[in-house]
């Protein structure tokens, strides 16, 4: 049924469109009603999305980005025309909420929703980027796109990675696979987490353990979920002990989760160590999106 891509201007306003690698990369805006404004979110849409139904590759991005920084820096379009997926990019918070403080730093606000929602004033209104992610975009997508709603799969970088690590995690069986590139491994234990966590969900640490892939992994029981992570090994915020990848592969091989983690020379956290292995992780979500 392709009859959506007619009926999608009523809920969805467009505001861009660029043929890429024999498809399109679209922009939209809608009025989001878990976080009650106005969200913008890339989708690209591979050549086979205008014959057939095509799986979804979530990608989370991270701090200070919008929907813009991915499909303009990691050159993923080739590999979604070639592997026929369809990659939506949301915002990373919600932006323009008039929240006191909410443009003061750039690792927490605007630009920086942890992939969490908020149980805090005065964040917990417009804050909600986990139910936004998990259940209100694939909704939209779905009911918009040619999508096929049983083959979705979560990718993402830094505090993305973190957030698609959650996801796959939270929702056992809903994501197919699941990668990240340099991913927050253990925010509860991180000055970047501890900051985020304190200011969404408040001081009691307990309910920041449902958002720490360390501490959900330790307790994973679903289908098996085969996760790859790149990290580079020249990237400043891994030697200051914010990704903590160490701890999470601890875990997982404590609880014979796969994991491939992939510790890269030379790079650092930037896009161009994204763009030098997005086709491995596009590759790495099609064996599984396409099986």
């Amino acid at each position: 049924k392709l009859a959506g891509f007619t009926s999608y201007q009523a809920v969805l306003k467009f505001l861009s469109s660029n043929k890429c690698a024999g498809g399109f990369q679209k922009v939209f805006e809608h009025e989001s009603s878990e976080l009650k404004c106005k969200m913008k979110f890339a989708v690209y849409l591979p050549p086979k999305a205008e014959t057939e139904k095509c799986p979804v590759m979530y990608w989370l991005s991270g701090l200070t980005c919008t929907e813009q920084n991915f499909i303009t820096k990691a050159g993923s379009q080739l590999a979604a025309a070639e592997h026929g997926i369809i990659i939506v990019a949301p915002d990373t918070s919600p932006r323009g909420c008039n929240i006191e403080g909410e443009d003061e730093s750039w690792d927490f606000g605007t630009g920086a929703g942890f992939y969490v929602d908020a149980t805090q004033d005065p964040w917990k209104t417009n804050y909600r980027m986990y139910s936004y992610v998990t259940e209100e975009l694939p909704k939209l997508i779905n009911a918009n796109f040619p999508t096929d709603p049983d083959r979705m799969s979560v990718s993402g970088h830094s505090m993305g990675g973190h957030g698609a690590l959650i996801c796959a995690l939270k929702n056992p069986g809903k994501y197919k696979a699941v990668s990240a590139f340099a991913p927050i491994c253990n925010p509860v234990q991180c000055p970047w987490g501890q900051k985020a966590f304190t200011g969404y969900l408040g001081s009691d640490r307990t309910t920041w353990e449902a958002y720490d892939a360390t501490v959900l992994a330790a307790s994973y029981s679903g289908p098996q979920l085969d996760i790859l992570i790149d990290q580079g090994r020249d990237d400043q915020f891994l030697s200051a002990s914010q990704l903590l990848p160490d701890n999470l592969i601890a875990v997982c091989s404590e609880k014979k989760i796969p994991v491939v983690f992939r510790l890269q020379p030379g790079y650092d956290h930037s896009y161009f160590f994204i763009y030098s292995f997005m086709n491995d992780h596009i590759k790495h979500h099609a064996k599984f999106l396409n099986a």
